[in-house]
């Protein structure tokens, strides 16, 4: 992994990388806390990178305040791309777009391990890596039948509870993420903006093709139909946190599928 990222990163080694954790774990790596803008991206990303709704559709105007706040020309255009896209679709054709192209589609896997070990063995602890991240920030977390290495509940993990374990975990699995983010560009999605610029808050250059992500680091996804190894059963106390027009002071919260992962703090930290 280490030698992935001094490559990533186009520099030395000894120069590029943070002191290595003693565990050897990517998860435990300091790459800092980033920006403080940088939280506004991984939000918003989080928000709109998930299943369509008018819900979603309403609050997009909101979206795109926040996006310009950034000051990344960028990142707006991405957030302007899934906003024309809205615009142009009708709810039931983008729904159907997204399941085909989201759910069903390997090509653009939203489920950060899928790209590096597939339907194997390792995923089974990839997966529960995730799911101590989240145990160890003392918060509990409603997976809303997601996997824990769902991209957009790292992202509002990374945005509203932990930012530096966060960032660790996206560097982490950031092969997966250059590989999402060249798919997309590929077939030309409206999400590709927005992950461009997850990927450009993170430390380092991205690669320009695939080839150049895949000689890095051996990232497949592999397959083995073998089945994924048993997680910890789901907590009853968990709560969802709110889309960002549902923080403000009386405003009215809906509880659905496309509700924010992230939980409040335990209170007695007993979330095993």
């Amino acid at each position: 992994m280490a030698g992935f990222f001094s490559q990533l990163l186009k520099r030395n080694a000894v120069e590029a990388l943070p002191q290595l954790p003693a565990s050897g774990d990517p998860f435990d790596m300091d790459w800092g806390s980033g920006q403080e803008l940088d939280a506004v991206t991984y939000q918003v990303t989080s928000v709109l990178l998930r299943y369509p709704s008018e819900e979603m559709r309403a609050v997009l105007p909101e979206l795109l305040e926040l996006a310009a706040e950034t000051g990344n020309e960028q990142f707006l255009t991405g957030v302007r791309a899934v906003q024309d896209w809205y615009a142009t679709s009708s709810l039931e054709e983008m729904q159907a777009h997204y399941v085909q192209e989201y759910d069903l589609s390997r090509r653009h896997s939203f489920h950060l391990s899928y790209w590096t070990e597939g339907d194997t063995r390792r995923r089974g602890e990839a997966l529960t890596r995730f799911k101590q991240m989240y145990r160890d920030s003392g918060m509990v977390t409603n997976l809303q039948g997601e996997l824990p290495d769902y991209l957009p509940m790292v992202l509002e993990f990374t945005a509203l509870v932990d930012a530096r374990a966060g960032r660790a975990a996206l560097q982490a699995y950031r092969p997966s993420l250059e590989l999402l983010r060249l798919a997309l560009r590929d077939d030309e999605l409206p999400y590709y903006g927005l992950v461009e610029a997850v990927c450009q808050s993170l430390p380092g250059v991205s690669p320009e093709t695939q080839a150049e992500v895949q000689n890095m680091v051996n990232v497949g996804p592999p397959k083995e139909d073998v089945g994924l190894a048993q997680l910890p059963a789901s907590d009853p106390r968990l709560l969802p946190l709110l889309l960002p027009h549902e923080q403000r002071p009386g405003a009215r919260v809906g509880a659905d599928k496309t509700a924010p992962f992230a939980a409040q703090r335990s209170q007695n930290g007993a979330h095993q």
